[in-house]
């Protein structure tokens, strides 16, 4: 006989458990490298008031678990109405957003909502519709998809779109999304031919972004200092190594850090060189298993669908989160450029930890749904794995 709790689990709390156990516990990586990372910024800005920081984080981040759950109680089947719908209100608003947003650091990026006051980054909303609507027009053009205008020339066409309007005032965000759907159109049977064009045209998409946004020196100037092995690294990057360098094994302990202090935008954009450093090796190799299971999951809830949709919706949001963590991670240690990317669920934001949670949302109803099916329904043989 079924205890209570068990029932309740089911009926709340269903999809893939795993996914759940990780986003609890990057959750409470999140909470305490937040409230280390910010101790500074408090006493700055706010005379020591070392929990505002921590408040205004931890709602946003149970804004973004509201969020996933009741993403993940929506049959996933309406996201690709929904994706579309998405798209068509993105482009303009990315537009809108390189000619009228707020500009932080050199990079315009963010509208501000009327009324409320609280900023909101498209390029999120642009990524997520994006690749939910690449999954929804690859399942639906399975049995054509050797068509070039027919079945190809669509989808090439908003990632150029999409990809290109990012690129704009955040070529890192633009590059990975562009290639996440790469990934997506090969999983989803597109002939390498078609992918050859595809990155020629993306390449062009964000070379003429680049000449006509604002990132064009910036990027210039990190890819050449970390290419060439003579030239002095960045501020933020010395930090970030001593960081990661003088955690060792086992890291300082939690709250100990002292590159918070000097390091830019700890809370953020070099918040996995904070983990390193509280809690050592140990810790960033946890980090990293994590994401690298979350990987694991969608991949496996990807192999068990039997639609089209749902696996290729599944694959793509599951790449571009672990994707998106990967190259923050790399960053840290060394391994590539300064894009600026947050840690996704980690990282303190406002729109980047809502649809991290939306995101994360959608894969966990493509795992409901499967199982729901798997449960009700005799398994058939025309389903995902066959297209």
């Amino acid at each position: 006989m079924e205890t209570l709790y068990t029932k309740t689990q089911k009926q709340f709390f269903e999809g893939d458990r795993t996914i759940w156990a990780i986003v609890i516990l990057l959750s409470i990586f999140s909470v305490l490298a937040v409230y280390s990372a910010t101790g500074t910024l408090a006493f700055k800005r706010l005379d020591g008031d070392t929990e505002y920081y921590l408040l205004k984080h931890a709602i946003l981040l149970a804004l973004s678990l509201v969020a996933m759950w009741v993403c993940h109680r929506i049959d996933y089947k309406y996201y690709s109405r929904l994706s579309r719908f998405a798209l068509l209100i993105s482009a303009p608003l990315l537009l809108l957003t390189w000619l009228f947003g707020s500009t932080v650091n050199e990079a315009t990026r963010w509208l501000m909502i009327p009324f409320i006051n609280q900023s909101f980054q498209v390029s999120d909303l642009a990524k997520l519709a994006l690749i939910a609507n690449t999954a929804s027009m690859l399942s639906k053009r399975q049995q054509s998809i050797r068509e070039l205008q027919r079945a190809i020339l669509p989808i090439i066409f908003w990632c150029g779109l999409i990809c290109g309007l990012i690129a704009l005032s955040n070529f890192s965000s633009a590059v990975l999304l562009f290639v996440t759907c790469l990934l997506l159109m090969f999983i989803g049977r597109v002939p390498l031919r078609y992918l050859a064009t595809m990155v020629v045209i993306g390449g062009l998409a964000c070379g003429i972004a680049l000449a006509l946004g604002q990132r064009l020196g910036t990027a210039i100037e990190r890819v050449s200092t970390f290419v060439r092995a003579n030239n002095k690294v960045s501020f933020q990057e010395e930090q970030s190594y001593i960081a990661v360098a003088t955690g060792g094994i086992v890291g300082k302990g939690i709250g100990n850090s002292h590159q918070r202090n000097l390091l830019p935008h700890p809370y953020s954009d070099f918040i996995y060189a904070i983990i390193v450093e509280e809690y050592g090796l140990f810790g960033g190799i946890i980090v990293l298993i994590l994401f690298l299971t979350l990987l694991y999951r969608g991949m496996v809830t990807m192999a068990k669908s039997e639609r089209a949709f749902g696996g290729l919706l599944s694959a793509g949001l599951s790449f571009s989160l672990v994707l998106q963590a990967l190259t923050h991670m790399a960053v840290v240690v060394g391994l590539a450029p300064v894009t600026g990317l947050p840690l996704p669920l980690i990282s303190m934001g406002g729109t980047s930890l809502l649809f991290t949670g939306i995101s994360l949302g959608i894969v966990l109803s493509v795992s409901r749904g499967e199982r729901e099916i798997l449960d009700h329904e005799k398994p058939v043989e025309t389903g995902f794995q066959r297209v």
